[in-house]
Parts: C-alpha cells; sequence; structure tokens
C-alpha cells in the first residue's frame, strides 16, 4: 500500500477541543464532516489536490460523542476523489448513526449506487470550487443526476460566492433538494442585508427545494477566533428566515484551513447564538436532518 505523506503546510485538527458551553439537543446531528483515510487503508486519490493529515472515523466517532452531538453526516472528502471506500467503511461502523454524502462519476454503476445506497449515503457532491477540483461541464453533472433519481438522493453542492451568478441557471434547474454548503461561502465584510448576500437570499426564497448549511465561520470570518462575530448575523438570518432549510456541522477535521486551527468546542457555542431559541434549535439540529437524511 502506498505510503502518503502530508502537505508540509497542512494545519492538523486539535486533537483536544474545549468542551462546549451549549449543550445540544438529544439527538442531534452534525450535519457536515469527513473522514480522511488512513491513507495507508484507504488511499488518497492520485488527482487530489491537497494531502491532508490522517482523520479517520474512530476519531470522528470520539468527537461527536464529546460534543455531545448523536449523529453524523459525512461527506466525501475531495482528497478521496470518487473513491468512497473510506466513507463507506465509516458509515457501516456507525450503527446507523451516520449517513453520508458521496463523489461519484458520471460512468458510476446501478450496482455501485446500490451499494453506497445499502451503506446509507444519501446525496451527492458537486464541488464547484477550483482550488479544490476542476469543475465539469453541466451534461457531466445531469448524467449523475439522472442515475441518482430512482434513490431518491439530493445533490449538495460546494461553491462561491462569484459562483452563484456564473451558475444559477444550472442550480436553479436541480430537480432534486438541494443543499448548499457554507451559506455558499458569503464575503462576510460585506453588508448582511446588500446585494451579494441578498442574490443568496433570493436564490432560497424562490427555491423551495435549496436547503443551506450554516457552518464554517472559520472558513468565511475576517475577525477570527473564538467568536466569528461577523459571520454569526449571516447564519443567523438564515436560521430566522427559513428554519426548515437549514443544517449545521461541525466541517471536522476542518481540510485546507490556512490562518488557524479552530476549537470544535467554541463552533458548537456558537449554535444558541445562530439558532437562538430551543424551537430553531431543535429544527437545525434534529428536525431538518433527519428529514433529509433519515427518512
Amino acid at each position: 500500500m502506498a505510503e502518503f505523506k502530508m502537505d508540509p503546510n497542512w494545519m492538523c485538527f486539535d486533537p483536544n477541543p474545549s468542551k462546549p458551553t451549549y449543550c445540544p439537543p438529544a439527538g442531534a446531528v452534525d450535519a457536515h464532516c469527513h473522514v480522511f483515510g488512513p491513507g495507508d487503508k484507504f488511499p488518497y486519490a492520485p488527482e487530489r489536490k491537497y494531502t491532508p493529515c490522517d482523520a479517520g472515523k474512530d476519531k470522528l466517532f470520539a468527537l461527536r460523542d464529546y460534543l455531545g452531538f448523536e449523529r453524523n453526516v459525512i461527506v466525501q472528502a475531495t482528497c478521496h476523489g470518487a473513491d468512497n471506500r473510506a466513507l463507506v467503511d465509516a458509515l457501516r461502523s456507525s450503527n446507523g448513526r451516520a449517513r453520508g454524502v458521496a463523489t461519484v462519476r458520471d460512468t458510476v454503476s446501478d450496482e455501485e449506487l446500490n451499494e453506497l445506497h445499502e451503506a446509507g449515503v444519501r446525496g451527492v457532491r458537486f464541488n464547484f470550487v477550483r482550488r479544490l477540483v476542476d469543475p465539469k461541464p453541466d451534461a457531466y453533472y445531469h448524467a449523475i443526476i439522472d442515475k441518482i433519481a430512482p434513490l431518491g438522493w439530493h445533490i449538495v453542492i460546494y461553491f462561491e460566492a462569484a459562483d452563484l451568478d456564473e451558475r444559477w441557471d444550472f442550480f436553479t434547474s436541480l430537480p432534486t433538494t438541494v443543499v448548499v454548503d457554507h451559506m455558499g461561502r458569503p464575503d462576510v465584510t460585506k453588508a448582511v442585508d446588500g446585494p451579494e448576500f441578498g442574490r443568496f437570499i433570493k436564490f432560497m426564497a424562490e427555491h423551495d427545494n435549496v436547503v443551506s448549511k450554516v457552518s464554517c465561520p472559520e472558513r468565511l470570518s475576517e475577525v477570527g477566533a473564538p467568536n466569528y462575530d461577523d459571520v454569526v448575523p449571516f447564519a443567523r438570518t438564515l436560521v430566522e428566515r427559513f428554519p426548515d432549510r437549514v443544517l449545521w456541522g461541525t466541517d471536522w477535521p476542518h481540510p485546507n484551513m490556512t490562518n488557524h486551527m479552530p476549537n470544535d468546542g467554541h463552533l458548537v457555542d456558537i449554535i444558541p447564538r445562530i439558532a437562538p431559541t430551543e424551537i430553531l434549535q431543535h429544527k437545525l439540529l434534529i428536525e431538518n436532518p433527519m428529514r433529509i437524511y433519515w427518512t
């Protein structure tokens, strides 16, 4: 088996996060996290644009329990490409407490899709962030959509704010539930009620199949840890305006961070600031992810 050496400037996850002050409600779901390798067992993809530290299922499930969550939604990491073996292994080891979002190619077979479904995969991810992947023509994605339709899967899209205008017609044509990673990565130095974030709000308001993850303040913030105050208004706006169409996740083990590594306990403590009532917290952490991933 090949040996993998992580990138020399790679920032590893915090092995000793603080215990959150906020206690998630029983049954809470971390709806966005990853597993990396271990590379000697689940090799990283030859076409990857980064080589991370290993961050396997055992560490993920230990963090889940430590933070007070009951379930995970594990999203296929770009460093594994369309080789979903690490994801499937984690799902099958979770005792039904994890669901997955896979990456597949347009050549994927029905047999492969059925195997993924049996393991607990409930969606596919399309990544349009050019520093991480090389986006494909629309026809490529439509071929995949046609193949997953019989399984009732949804689509996760990851893009940056500037991509929304460019791909508006494609994104608004998607026939499934569409889950957007990290609020479409807004520029939080701009006004929450300004035209750029207004475009994203319009996207959600006009298309009731669109769901947003209100996650990853550590990726968006300019003011930084531990409070990420500049991101909170953006996430809270979506939670309060679209309470039935928001999800939250840690994004552990926080790939491709360059300026700091977040403390997962601090990230959990942001939840009551973006979902200030028990009803909103219940929808964000339980009702919405359970409806999308476990029904």
